[in-house]
């Protein structure tokens, strides 16, 4: 099995196929490397694909130690995969989760990103409900610890943002919830707690978010509720981002609307790879109101 190995020393399993100009593609919580097999098979007849299993996630390492599931330890562990491929910069697609890490990446090192791909993310963002996020994440780390992951599966895996996939694709999201039962229940603990516990808002680096040159396209589904105000910002505060949303979808957009997606994504890889991708105009905008 191929593994990459990060500054911390964790091992983290990747898969690849294709040639041409790289994307890594980062998983949700709930998913793992297995969860982007729609986009490999279709993005790998012409691009370099690459998707990796995050630390806590099998066949990755599943390290001892609570503090290592910072989401500043996953950041770094996207970048430690393009190391280890000796990719010097790379079109990164996350979903929730992966589109935070992504993120961070873009804002920490922008030299290393083609551009992102932003699905799903900021959930926990709002700002009235980031404390109450934060504390359901660590009220799931205890169920997994107590539970297991079948048990999780069977609730967490059937949360309201998961519905229309299970309405709109039963078999599709059958193996969902199966490879999320599969899932090394402590790893899952540790990331839920670490990671999805005390990450901060998005609208914690607005500053920040506000510089960044990257082209960006941000994908989130209608019934999505918890990430579609985050959407919202991101597509306002990013200057050269794209706001796709998606009908009757819930959370795991790429999985319930493979063909969408892959359609949406592949026309910005497109445009953005041949500089077609631009920053909004200044004239585009309405001007706010005064306080």
């Amino acid at each position: 099995m191929p593994y990459a190995r990060t500054p911390d020393n964790v091992k983290l399993y990747y898969e690849e196929v294709g040639e041409g100009t790289p994307i890594l593609f980062v998983h949700e919580f709930a998913g793992d490397h297995r969860s982007w097999e729609p986009q490999l098979r279709e993005f790998g007849k012409r691009y370099r694909c690459i998707t990796y299993a995050a630390r806590g996630y099998r066949p990755s390492d599943i390290p001892a130690d609570p503090a290592t599931y910072s989401y500043r330890h996953v950041m770094h562990d996207a970048v430690a995969i393009l190391d280890h491929l000796k990719i010097e910069r790379a079109h990164l697609i996350g979903l929730s989760m992966g589109g935070y890490t992504v993120l961070q990446v873009a804002l920490n090192y922008k030299e290393r990103v083609r551009s992102l791909v932003l699905a799903g993310a900021g959930s926990g963002s709002e700002r009235w409900y980031t404390e109450e996020f934060h504390k359901r994440s660590r009220d799931l780390a205890t169920q997994f610890e107590r539970e297991g992951s079948a048990a999780v599966a069977q609730t967490y895996g059937h949360g309201p943002s998961r519905i229309p996939f299970e309405l709109k694709d039963p078999r599709g999201f059958a193996e969902f919830t199966k490879q999320l039962a599969e899932h090394d229940a402590q790893g899952s603990a540790h990331m839920s707690r670490g990671f999805q516990g005390a990450r901060p808002s998005l609208h914690d680096f607005e500053i920040e978010i506000r510089k960044l040159t990257t082209p960006a396209l941000i994908v989130v589904g209608d019934e999505d509720e918890r990430c579609i105000e985050p959407g919202f910002f991101l597509k306002d505060a990013i200057p050269a981002s794209g706001l796709a949303i998606f009908p009757k979808t819930g959370h795991a957009v790429n999985l319930e609307e493979p063909e969408l997606f892959n359609q949406v994504v592949g026309d910005f890889l497109s445009r953005v790879d041949g500089g077609r991708w631009l920053p909004r105009d200044p004239r585009s905008r309405t001007p706010k109101p005064p306080p």
